[in-house]
């Protein structure tokens, strides 16, 4: 190997050492050494999948996404607020709020998902009553004059209410700002995310999933350096190639698989070349229009040009060719659906999804996890059967 190779690999074990050890910071220390960095800062906490992050840094906070805490914190309280038939997402994230770690967040925002986020957002609002708790209730008309409409006005009260905890008024100049910055942001994670699928062995599937992760964190403009410089040096570190094939996978959009099941993919020779982790982080692609009304903007990033998921109302009705497309645009050889259980928005997409994958001829599997799991050994080899299954007969 070369001497810049290995220079290179050296910088990028040092930055995905960095995205872990936010990963692994379940009581938010580095949230907490932000606001200490300056008079008056505050940190919203918000849950996946999207929230408006460009108001809440236009009103001088820090979006904070609260993904709940994995494999990596011990259920005591949390199973006693919610019946035992959901998903472990809600259950973690009430322990991280009843146990103290959420403590540096001084608002929360939840978005709507589903009816137990729904739930969550009543919880908070009895478990921190001097905090500012906000249910976000996005638009499922897309139409400009009615969702739009409606969506500016969501917007306006988070800028409003935040803006009185950080004393810092949301003018339009400052949401142009913000948006710019975040646009900035958008084209780091659109090179990340074209690396990959052009050089899926260049950028393992942990280095990308632990980089999406740290979005949720760190100021967006020191997020959006770390990207660019991962993507500038993994084309330097000369990994080898492997055997694998091109998965896509679907259905893990809230509720974030653990990292041992990440591994586990790749160890079965799959190279994921597109997802829905963690997609608040990059819900809207396209960069957001900065010259004219920045609400009307950001309104019709969030209808008109956000990723498509089972959260999301599809009016259009085009959901389901828009991801064969997407698939074959991705040149994935099939498709993993892997929900968590329990997951109603995911595992009620998924059979129009898979229908959708049949006519087209492209295989799949499926499969569910949870946050929390911790034995891979039967998704390896269900995921390993699909691999050779396609390289040795293009189909499953």
């Amino acid at each position: 190997m070369s001497t810049l190779a290995t220079d290179a690999s050296e910088r990028l074990r040092q930055i995905i050492a960095r995205a872990e050890a936010l990963y692994d910071d379940l009581d938010f220390k580095v949230v907490k050494e932000w606001k200490e960095q300056g008079k008056n800062r505050k940190a919203i906490g918000f849950l996946p999948i999207y929230v408006p992050r460009e108001v809440i840094h236009a009103a001088g906070a820090l979006p904070v996404g609260i993904m709940g805490g994995a494999d990596r914190i011990e259920i005591v309280r949390g199973d006693s607020y919610f019946q035992s038939y959901i998903c472990h997402f809600p259950r973690s994230v009430i322990e991280l709020a009843v146990s103290g770690r959420l403590d540096a967040c001084d608002g929360f925002l939840f978005p709507s998902i589903c009816d137990v986020v729904r739930n969550l957002s009543g919880m908070f609002k009895m478990l921190f009553e001097g905090k500012w708790t906000h249910y976000l209730d996005l638009p499922q008309n897309f139409d400009n004059r009615l969702g739009g409409r409606f969506y500016k006005n969501e917007m306006r009260t988070i800028a409003r209410e935040v803006g009185k905890l950080t004393g810092v008024e949301v003018t339009d100049k400052r949401l142009r700002d913000s948006i710019t910055v975040f646009n900035e942001n958008r084209t780091a994670l659109r090179r990340l995310v074209h690396a990959r699928r052009d050089r899926p062995w260049e950028i393992p599937t942990i280095d990308y999933y632990l980089l999406l992760r740290a979005a949720y964190l760190l100021p967006v403009e020191e997020h959006t350096a770390m990207v660019n410089e991962y993507v500038e040096l993994s084309a330097q570190a000369g990994r080898p190639r492997m055997d694998n094939i091109r998965v896509a996978v679907r259905g893990a959009f809230c509720e974030q698989p653990p990292l041992g099941l990440l591994r586990t993919l790749e160890r079965a020779g799959c190279y994921v070349v597109d997802d829905d982790f963690v997609l608040g982080s990059r819900f809207i692609e396209q960069d957001v229009d900065h010259h004219g009304d920045p609400w009307d903007a950001l309104a019709d990033g969030f209808m008109n040009r956000s990723l498509p998921t089972a959260s999301k109302y599809d009016q259009r009705g085009t959901k389901h060719a828009d991801f064969v497309q997407r698939v074959r645009d991705f040149k994935a050889d099939g498709v993993i659906f892997m929900a968590p259980s329990f997951c109603d928005p995911a595992l009620l997409d998924q059979p129009m999804l898979v229908k959708a994958l049949e006519n087209a001829g492209i295989p799949n599997t499926s499969f569910k996890y949870s946050e929390d799991t911790g034995q891979f050994q039967v998704i390896r080899e269900q995921a390993g059967t699909f691999a050779d299954a396609l390289k040795l007969w293009g189909k499953a």
